[in-house]
């Protein structure tokens, strides 16, 4: 009770006992913040409590989803920062309790309906003139009664002095490693902070403080001082309990990292990925990505992750022996994606928002990348998974392929990666790719049909195609190489049979008849003759419907006129020097070297 009546004493004194804030009409008001509450039940109690002690408790929602109680208002600053320090020195609010502008406040929610609100003062009774009479005797004077001694008036209590720079030098100097290293990792979440976090003060983390004070109204001194760091640490507790991060260790998948359960929630395991879906319409979405393989494993996944309508096809890509990274990115989902491959493990995590959450989205990618660690020594259990009463269209809600517009074969022709393929529609692709990488239109040739494409990233192929030299006369034993199945087999079969004419459909003498049965993905794929060596590459057939070809019959264009028109270009094609007959096996294995895939995206 001694604490409370020296509460209310100097409440009292600092005449702020009736004050209740109004909102933005108010004149700036300024506020002692003593704590914060994570829901509206705990902080009505916990300001019912305070107002048994201080008749002036206020509380407010607050922008960053918790709810403030204060001590207040104030008329300004200095007036709070007195108030401040002689309740810390009188142990009767917490250390950590600090001036507040109040910008974070929104709707205050105490006083409010049945709070009770502070004593109004009684009145002073008015005062009362005597009625006038003529001529009163004074009455008899009474002897003197001895005045009281008098009471010395108490001395105001001293202030508490203000932390000097070098006492916030020598409290910094006490802190140890993990204590800096969450400074540095606060100041990374509040933006100021972009380098390494090891606990080490050094000219970044000095700028960073000094960046940080500078917005909050503080001398940019590059040192905190024991309020500063309170409210530094405060604030971004506050903002990571409205995102609701929390640490989730998914023992199944062998991964722990912080996750916005305030955005997310677990929906179900779909080996490699464990799923979580949005919450409450937030629009985000997460995947924890673990599975047991090696370096083809992880470049496996890298254009797996890629086909995924959660990675937007535009954006920045990275891959390396030991893992790799997608930024994706289009005008209604940006996401990033990163796997690790480590002792025969590969884990990662997806995360993917909607457009117009920059800040904080951005911030959560800070947190799920520095908190991310694989556990244990297992991956998810393929096996693990959903009971089929789940509708496939659930299964697949962001997780199904994209697919190209159109996609076909093509030949290596040079040690940097050039292809030759058939030319018809590349010039309406908004991307297209070799073997997943992206590459450019180096130039088409309408009159023969074909393109040369140009990776934009240096490409190492296993094999580069040969060309024949010699004429190849009708009725000579071919095949074509060719993705017949792009989207079931990952790499490419050979369709045999003849050359049967040395014309095409029309008579050209560029061009070339063949009795053999292709499909779609082999247009653009080279022409083989027994040795390996190609005398022409397949053209497509009429999208358009105004030919309707046998099965059988594909049309192509001949060698010798692609020599002299790769030639015009820059591009220098090899001959070929073998000679003989390959078994089919083996051609099949020399063609896998130089025939690669082609996708045109859209």
């Amino acid at each position: 009770m001694t604490g409370m009546r020296k509460a209310m004493r100097l409440a009292t004194a600092a005449g702020l006992a009736g004050m209740i804030w109004t909102g933005p009409g108010a004149a700036d008001p300024v506020w002692v913040q003593i704590e914060a509450q994570p829901s509206l039940p705990q902080a009505e109690e916990r300001a019912q409590d305070w107002a048994g002690i201080f008749p002036d408790i206020a509380g407010f929602a607050m922008s960053t989803g918790w709810y403030a109680i204060a001590i207040g208002p104030f008329a300004d600053t200095e007036e709070a920062t007195a108030r401040l320090r002689t309740l810390r020195r009188e142990g009767l609010i917490p250390r950590d309790s600090y001036v507040s502008d109040g910008g974070r406040f929104r709707d205050q929610f105490w006083p409010g309906a049945g709070a009770p609100l502070p004593p109004a003062a009684e009145p002073p009774a008015p005062e009362t003139a005597p009625p006038e009479t003529a001529a009163i005797e004074p009455p008899p004077v009474a002897p003197a009664a001895e005045a009281p001694p008098a009471v010395a008036a108490p001395a105001p209590a001293p202030e508490m002095p203000v932390e000097t720079l070098a006492e916030s030098q020598r409290l910094e100097a006490a802190l140890d490693r993990e204590a800096r290293m969450e400074i540095q990792a606060a100041l990374e979440w509040q933006g100021v902070y972009n380098a390494t976090i090891d606990g080490a003060f050094g000219r970044g983390t000095r700028t960073a403080i000094a960046a940080w004070q500078t917005a909050q109204g503080f001398a940019p001194t590059g040192v905190l001082a024991s309020t500063q760091q309170t409210q530094l640490l405060a604030a971004v507790a506050a903002d990571r309990a409205a995102l609701g991060l929390e640490t989730v260790e998914e023992t199944d998948a062998g991964i722990a990292i912080d996750l916005p359960l305030g955005l997310v929630e677990f929906d179900r395991y779909d080996p490699p990925f464990v799923i979580y879906r949005a919450k409450d319409g937030s629009g985000v979405t997460a995947l924890l990505l673990s599975l047991t393989g090696d370096q083809n494993a992880l470049y496996g996944l890298y254009d797996r992750m890629q086909t995924l309508a959660l990675v937007p096809a535009e954006g920045e890509r990275s891959r390396n022996r030991s893992g790799f990274t997608i930024a994706g990115q289009n005008d209604s989902l940006h996401s990033w994606t990163e796997a690790h491959l480590a002792g025969g493990l590969i884990k990662g995590f997806t995360l993917a928002w909607p457009p117009g959450q920059e800040t904080k989205m951005q911030r959560v990618l800070a947190a799920m990348k520095a908190s991310f660690r694989p556990i244990g020594s297992t991956a998810l259990d393929p096996s693990l998974g959903t009971p089929m009463t789940v509708t496939r269209g659930d299964l697949m809600a962001g997780l199904e392929r994209r697919h190209p517009e159109f996609a076909r074969s093509g030949a290596f022709i040079d040690e940097k990666g050039a292809v030759l393929t058939a030319g018809a529609g590349l010039d309406t692709c908004t991307k297209i790719t070799i073997e997943d990488e992206e590459a450019d239109l180096a130039f088409s040739d309408p009159a023969l049909g074909i393109a040369v494409l140009t990776p934009k990233k240096a490409m190492a192929p296993a094999g580069i195609v040969a060309f024949e030299t010699a004429a190849t006369a009708a009725g000579a034993q071919v095949a074509v190489a060719g993705f017949s199945y792009p989207e079931t087999l990952t790499a490419p079969v050979l369709s045999f049979g003849t050359l049967s004419d040395l014309t095409g459909l029309a008579g050209e003498a560029n061009r070339a008849r063949l009795a053999v049965h292709t499909l779609a993905g082999d247009a653009g794929g080279p022409v083989l003759d027994g040795s390996g060596a190609l005398v022409g590459v397949v053209l497509p057939r009429a999208a358009d419907g105004t030919k309707l070809m046998p099965a059988g019959l594909t049309e192509a264009v001949q060698a010798m006129p692609l020599v002299q028109v790769l030639a015009e270009h820059g591009f220098m094609p090899t001959a070929s020097e073998a000679t003989g007959t390959l078994a089919a096996e083996d051609l099949a294995v020399e063609a896998q070297k130089f025939t690669v895939q082609i996708a045109c995206w859209k």
